[in-house]
């Protein structure tokens, strides 16, 4: 069957905003671009749909619950369920991206399923515990409740992957934690970033920036915390979310340290090309915000973990290459270092160099790679069901 008769359809998980998993979708879409698109939750508007590149969506019928926006992350028991409701019977090719369920939708042996995964869900497999212990459910009925949802999870998680006929991991890392936890190889294909719309600056300025949804895992609070000790650095924080109160609480009475809130686009990209150093504390499956900090000729101070380890180069490894450096802890006192290391050595990292390295993750490679690993998918699937074919009919000949 040739590509352009191929019947496509993308399952994503949800669609609460425009973040890092979207604009895979985006770039998804520009590859099949009349797929059709299924996912859990949509909290988006049409111009912003559009802007995706997304012409038909169905939504599942939980985003019909009363004010769903406010708890459906909390929805994880039955979104199993819930994805499995998608019919998707009629379609030739089913394309996920997951990093909750959508790699759990049914499909049948005639369909191949190829699911690009952002990760296993962090908070029921090996990020668990951090999970639980950030969330105060290590005692009580509560945390019963909590450790048996999750085991339920698990179980089905794991079944789930024995419909996918090809893994695609977003980085090595995440490559790692598919053969962990489902027992299955993957491909890698790093997720795309919009090198072309960040631009670079070689002139830095006299601060450092931090930037991301506020939530546990980012760890924006511990940067502000190493700022609140460094008086003399100044430090931009841009962003919101649910840890805005533990980011404040450091921020509030230190004079070096900005919070902005959540910005547009645009306000971010000029925050980004002017900065000294862009500063990450978490521990990300790969990590787009550091690319695109490097994109404006940025460097990166990151923690030595997880995806960043794939798009950082640790100037003291690379003298020539190198475009950040990394901390060996998630404490306040292993960012200072690096920040100390950072402003002895700054000259030893150029521009050009963190310009050339976010290159190599552009959304054009991005999209060779997928249409490269899925069309290699389809073409193995049909010279099987060949091979199958002509042994049918030797055994009915006979």
């Amino acid at each position: 069957m040739a590509n352009e008769n191929l019947k496509v359809a993308i399952i994503h998980d949800w669609l609460p905003l425009i973040g890092g998993a979207e604009r895979v979708l985006e770039q998804l879409l520009k590859v099949y671009p009349d797929a059709h698109v299924y996912t859990l939750f949509n909290f988006l508007s049409d111009s912003e749909l559009k802007s995706l590149g997304i012409k038909n969506i169905t939504v599942s019928k939980l985003n019909k619950l009363p004010g769903v926006k406010k708890y459906y992350r909390n929805l994880l028991p039955i979104l199993p369920m819930a994805i499995e409701d998608f019919d998707l019977y009629d379609y030739d090719l089913v394309l996920s991206a997951s990093h909750i369920v959508a790699k759990g939708v049914i499909t049948g042996a005639h369909q191949t399923h190829v699911s690009y995964v952002h990760s296993p869900a962090r908070y029921a497999w090996d990020m668990m515990h951090k999970y639980l212990r950030q969330s105060n459910l290590q005692r009580g009925i509560k945390s019963f409740v909590a450790k048996w949802m999750l085991t339920n999870f698990r179980v089905w998680d794991y079944r789930t992957a024995n419909g996918v006929d090809r893994f695609i991991a977003n980085s090595g890392y995440i490559k790692k934690r598919i053969w962990k936890v489902y027992r299955r190889e993957a491909d890698v294909v790093y997720p795309p970033v919009d090198v072309d719309a960040f631009d670079f600056c070689g002139e830095k300025e006299d601060f450092y920036l931090t930037a991301s949804r506020m939530v546990p895992y980012k760890r924006i609070d511990l940067v502000a915390e190493a700022f609140a000790g460094m008086p003399d650095k100044r430090l931009v924080i841009v962003g919101d979310g649910p840890e805005m109160g533990k980011v404040r609480a450091f921020a509030d009475n230190a004079k070096n340290i900005d919070i902005v809130g959540y910005q547009k686009t645009e306000v971010l990209k000029d925050y980004m090309r002017r900065a000294k150093a862009f500063v990450f504390a978490a521990e990300e499956d790969f990590g787009i915000v550091p690319v695109e900090a490097q994109a404006c000729g940025t460097p990166v101070i990151a923690y030595g973990a997880g995806g960043t380890l794939e798009t950082v180069i640790d100037f003291r490894a690379d003298r020539k290459n190198g475009t950040g450096l990394f901390f060996e802890a998630q404490t306040a006192e292993s960012i200072r270092n690096a920040v100390e290391i950072f402003e002895r050595e700054k000259g030893s990292i150029s521009p050009e160099a963190c310009r050339r390295n976010a290159e190599s993750f552009s959304a054009d490679i991005f999209r060779k790679n997928i249409s490269a690993i899925v069309n290699d998918e389809l073409a193995a699937r049909a010279k099987n069901n060949i091979r199958i074919a002509n042994v049918v009919g030797r055994n009915e000949a006979a």
